[in-house]
């Protein structure tokens, strides 16, 4: 740190009126961003792009800031317990707080994170982690100006294909991935029905006519179907290359759908090519259908473009615990009717049983159908006691299953309010590209 008082071996961080001294070594590797910035500080202009104010004599640093904030701040990153929100303070202004110093969201306790979420879900509010001007601070650094400029570069590629309204470009190529999936999902949809096996069979020679083939053929269908793979493939690529966490871009459960749309194309080929004419594509001929069928998840891909499907995703997201909730008062009352309804339409009497409830798991299948009022009519009590448990069995099901769904109505409404505002605010964006 070259710019300070010279001689002195601590700094002071007056917050809000709290003062701390922190020494010199301390301050270089601090894990606080903001704070860890003075040490490379060569001039009063970078110091003042850092902290409010600064007093060179007692070489104290000024930060207008929420000092009772800060004091948990600093006491978490010093090791002494667990990030939570302070007392009687807006969450998303000590959330403000953390993203000044340097903090995520992610170094909060769980609680605290459903607490924000719900917070930033009821204002519709949101913070980005990266601070105004960091490009313009990296530029002014010596060599910085080619590594911005390829982050930028990189960020800019990154949004086209993750924020579909982010840019013209990203909404022209999603309207392109959407196109190539419907493309292949009424293929998909159309290789099933006869005729167009039939006619699919025509055109191939006696050998190959095996209905168990389900490789990319020579036909209009296969052409058609290696052009949309191979689009799919090239764009999971280059989302995998500008992704900011390669581990993080895995785990997504959106990017592993996508992979499990793409994998069985190139399996069902290696499949074909390496049994060949043989007998032995009969007995992979299952497995071969299998793949094939798995490319319906191309039609989850729609997700990325589509503020309904991630409304939904969002909210089973957030909903689990009441998701959960629900299928165990689903899973409890399956276990009490369908008992009773075995014992009063078979075990009671042996001569006039009914046969459809020959087993508990056999009148588990009337439960669920009843509880749902679903009501296939393929089995049904014929005494009155079992009726009577039916018409019980129905109106608890009515009742059960619509304890949780407040719950998961509000969730979805403020998940999809929380989508449209970012939707909204990226459109903005594109309004303002379009212009210039």
């Amino acid at each position: 740190m070259t710019f300070g008082r010279s001689g002195a071996a601590s700094v002071v961080l007056n917050v809000g009126g709290a003062r701390y001294s922190l020494s010199r070594e301390l301050l270089k590797d601090f894990p606080l961003r903001r704070v860890s910035r003075l040490h490379g500080c060569r001039s009063e202009r970078d110091v003042l792009e850092v902290c409010d104010d600064y007093d060179r004599e007692r070489n104290e640093y000024f930060f207008d800031r929420h000092s009772e904030a800060f004091g948990f701040i600093l006491l978490y990153v010093r090791g002494h317990g667990k990030l939570r929100f302070a007392p009687r303070m807006c969450e998303l202004s000590f959330y403000n707080e953390m993203i000044y110093w340097g903090l995520e969201g992610a170094h909060l306790e769980y609680c605290c994170q459903r607490r924000l979420d719900d917070r930033m879900s009821d204002t519709y509010t949101f913070y980005s982690a990266d601070e105004p001007g960091a490009l313009g601070r990296d530029e002014a650094r010596p060599g910085g100006a080619d590594a911005a400029h390829s982050r930028r570069w990189l960020e800019r590629m990154r949004r086209t294909f993750e924020e579909p309204t982010s840019s013209l470009a990203a909404q022209i190529l999603a309207s392109v991935s959407v196109i190539f999936v419907i493309v292949s999902m009424v293929v998909l949809c159309a290789s099933t029905l006869p005729d167009w096996r039939a006619a699919a069979a025509d055109n191939r020679s006696l050998d190959d006519r095996s209905r168990y083939s389900a490789g990319p053929g020579r036909e209009p269908s296969g052409i058609i179907e290696a052009i949309c793979i191979g689009w799919f493939t090239a764009e999971c690529i280059v989302r995998f290359i500008v992704s900011k966490n390669k581990c993080e871009f895995v785990k997504r459960p959106l990017n592993i759908i996508d992979l499990l749309a793409i994998t069985p194309y190139y399996i069902s080929v290696l499949m074909t090519v390496f049994t060949g004419e043989n007998s032995q594509l009969q007995r992979a001929g299952v497995t071969l259908r299998v793949l094939r069928m798995m490319r319906i998840f191309w039609v989850i891909k729609l997700a990325r473009h589509f503020i309904g499907l991630q409304t939904l995703g969002l909210t089973l997201k957030r909903c689990y615990r009441e998701m959960v909730m629900l299928l165990v008062f689903i899973c409890v009352a399956m276990a009490i009717f369908s008992a009773l309804s075995q014992l009063l339409e078979h075990g009671l009497d042996l001569e006039t049983s009914n046969k459809d409830f020959a087993s508990i798991p056999a009148a588990c299948w009337w439960v669920i159908i009843s509880m749902t009022t679903v009501g296939y009519g393929d089995m049904y009590p014929i005494t009155m006691p079992g009726r009577i448990l039916g018409g019980v069995c129905v109106v608890s099901g009515i009742v059960l299953l619509a304890l949780p769904i407040t719950f998961i109505y509000h969730s979805f409404v403020q998940c999809y309010h929380e989508l449209k505002f970012r939707s909204a605010r990226y459109s903005r964006s594109v309004s303002a590209e379009f212009l210039n």
